[in-house]
């Protein structure tokens, strides 16, 4: 499996898991008069946050994304294509309908890039390239998810991006409902999370709740320093109305190649039952390029894999300037942005994370070499 394919599986959900934690105490709204919406508690509305539920929905989603990621002109191809999500000002037109039907379509410079899955065949499409793959998927699955759409689907669901600031919910967290605004022209309550360590690049994270389906329709994240948000996607346009299966069907244009794939169903043999560590022994971390770990929680989680970084002369450039750390874990090269921070061993390990350079360290003191 090529780095490219790899990054796209651990490193958007571990930039979400990054800054995912919970709720500590539940303040009261503050008083905001656009719109005027019903009092409401952060504790009454994150109940409803979590159980609501529709049954489709589309529109037009819009990104801005500044990490702090430095330009890398030395990189091409996929690596250059995940980074892009990562990166400047985007439109996806987007459909969603029940738990295996979606549809992405990125409009950027002119050119289209096309994701979707009705839940039996999935396309990807790139205009630019005049390429698209066709996969088709097992009729029995455990999981709904496709590894070919869940990735952008992250980037361009203003719900699933908020689902995972929510999912870990510990004290770790102030939470508030900061007033209310107009978002895709639909009124909004104002849900604010701050967090209460300094070990975080992560400021503040900004949901916008609709009122009337309690839906996230917008996510805004701001950094520790600075007043522009680093992250903030959300609905410019959104209909709540279940798309119609021809959403999800795709027929390529004509000249383009296709390449056809197929995802085979999950054969179940024989395993070896896992090994019971003895009471009070520590869980070992044995992190690798295809199955990172997490070490640390809420916001001070770091992603961390091993492997030797893709050699590149723009990243060896990067490493080269970047400055030398080492402790009692060993020797390293941290690269510091206004969101992510890096720290790679000389010993082939990877941390990352939203979190500051001494809480990378940290861990790397908590991972076997």
């Amino acid at each position: 499996m090529g780095a490219a394919k790899r990054s796209r599986r651990w490193l958007v959900p571990a930039t979400a898991v990054a800054v995912v934690a919970g709720v500590g105490a539940f303040g009261p709204m503050v008083a905001d008069a656009s719109p005027d919406l019903p009092k409401i508690t952060a504790q009454e509305l994150l109940a409803r946050v979590q159980t609501a539920k529709v049954d489709g929905l589309s529109g037009t989603v819009t990104s801005s994304t500044d990490l702090g990621l430095p330009a890398l002109p030395g990189m091409e191809g996929e690596v250059n294509q995940f980074l892009d999500l990562l990166t400047g000002d985007h439109t996806a037109r987007v459909a969603f309908a029940g738990p295996d039907k979606a549809r992405v379509s990125v409009l950027d410079h002119m050119a289209e890039r096309v994701l979707t899955t009705d839940g039996k065949t999935a396309w990807v499409y790139d205009s630019s390239r005049r390429e698209a793959t066709k996969v088709t998927l097992p009729a029995h699955r455990a999981h709904p998810a496709k590894p070919e759409i869940a990735p952008e689907k992250q980037a361009y669901d203003p719900q699933a991006a908020a689902k995972k600031f929510l999912a870990a919910i510990d004290p770790s967290t102030k939470v508030e409902v900061s007033g209310t605004e107009k978002v895709a022209g639909r009124d909004a309550y104002k849900l604010r999370l701050v967090p209460k360590t300094d070990q975080t690049t992560v400021g503040s994270v900004t949901l916008a709740v609709d009122a009337k389906n309690w839906i996230p329709l917008q996510v805004t994240v701001m950094p520790r320093t600075g007043k522009d948000p680093a992250v903030q996607l959300g609905f410019s346009a959104v209909s709540f109305d279940v798309p119609p299966a021809s959403a999800f069907a795709f027929t390529p244009p004509k000249g383009v190649k296709v390449t056809e794939k197929q995802v085979p169903s999950k054969v179940e043999g024989k395993q070896t039952p896992p090994i019971t560590p003895k009471p009070g022994a520590p869980k070992p971390v044995k992190p690798s390029a295809d199955h990172p770990t997490v070490i640390g929680e809420g916001w001070n989680s770091v992603v961390v894999l091993r492997g030797k970084a893709p050699s590149n002369p723009a990243l060896d450039q990067l490493l080269a300037k970047a400055p030398t750390v080492q402790g009692t874990w060993g020797t390293g090269k941290i690269i510091s942005t206004k969101m992510v921070n890096a720290l790679i061993t000389t010993d082939g390990r990877i941390f990352a994370g939203l979190v500051t350079p001494e809480t990378l360290q940290s861990a790397a003191t908590k991972t076997p070499r």
